[in-house]
């Protein structure tokens, strides 16, 4: 029975692992660099299904080795310090969410290969380093579940980026990105404050 008694509590944080990492990287993603890049490829190839399907292979490679990272060092340093340095990343994402991304010379690049790899290729790079990528080593280390959070974080990809590639511009110009900043920014900085509360 105490087993089942478990069951509630470990359904909870396994749900809370998934929707936060969804939740954050959804907001984190809109206005960010990687959607001007989907943005940018669909303008380019006019082909949204392989453009798609190449943004969920490389969020998919890129995220699981940013959780995978991020629960690993969570695994050997879980003492207090560590958990404020979790906290304080989250608080420095809160800033970082404010500042506008740009897309630097993407556009006089040419596309040597189709649409499915050369949207695989960019976006695993572009990513490197990435505030989303960041934010997922976070979410990494504070649920300490790969999966979960690398399922939530491409799924925040998608549901942030599919868009972009149907809509386009339009999209960036019919969203108020100022205020999607401010609502990613504050649910980092939410983020950041309870887990640095929970440590004091």
């Amino acid at each position: 029975m105490p087993s089942v008694c478990l069951l509630p509590g470990l359904w909870t944080l396994l749900m809370d692992a998934l929707f936060t990492s969804t939740a954050v990287v959804a907001l984190a993603e809109i206005g960010d660099k990687t959607q001007l890049l989907a943005i940018l490829l669909a303008t380019r190839f006019r082909k949204p299904m392989p453009i798609i399907a190449g943004i969920f292979v490389a969020t998919l490679a890129n995220h699981f080795c940013a959780a995978f990272l991020g629960a690993t060092v969570a695994s050997f340093l879980a003492a207090g310090w560590f958990r404020i340095l979790i906290a304080v990343s989250f608080l420095a994402m809160a800033a970082w969410t404010l500042v506008p991304d740009k897309i630097d010379d993407l556009e006089d690049k040419p596309a040597r290969f189709g649409a499915f790899l050369t949207t695989v290729v960019a976006f695993f790079l572009v990513e490197m380093g990435d505030k989303t990528q960041i934010a997922t080593i976070a979410l990494g280390a504070q649920f300490q579940q790969v999966g979960l959070v690398t399922m939530g974080t491409t799924l925040g990809m998608l549901i942030a980026n599919v868009p972009a590639v149907f809509l386009g511009h339009e999209l960036i110009k019919r969203v108020p990105l100022k205020i999607v900043r401010f609502v990613a920014a504050g649910l980092f900085a939410i983020i950041g404050l309870w887990l640095l509360i929970a440590q004091l």
